[in-house]
């Protein structure tokens, strides 16, 4: 599983949220997770294989919002039901 954590400016509410979330869901309908935060100004989108980066910065600069930096790393579940 691949975690992208992206740096994203130009959203300044839940619908802004609404719509980074919905243009990387259609673009990459394999992801299991897309979650945002105009408050935070970043994206986490949770993969099973890894993404193209320039697709993704694409999907969400034709929402019209602007990717700053986008960063991949392997991404372990934690927690109480997470398999070992």
């Amino acid at each position: 599983m691949m975690q992208y954590t992206l740096h994203v400016e130009g959203m300044q509410c839940g619908m802004c949220e609404a719509h980074v979330n919905d243009a990387v869901r259609k673009r990459f309908p394999q992801i299991k997770k897309v979650t945002s935060s105009h408050t935070k100004k970043r994206t986490v989108v949770l993969s099973p294989q890894p993404l193209d980066e320039a697709a993704l910065r694409a999907a969400i600069a034709e929402t019209g919002y602007d990717v700053v930096s986008v960063e991949a790393a392997p991404h372990e579940k934690h927690g109480l039901f997470a398999r070992r």
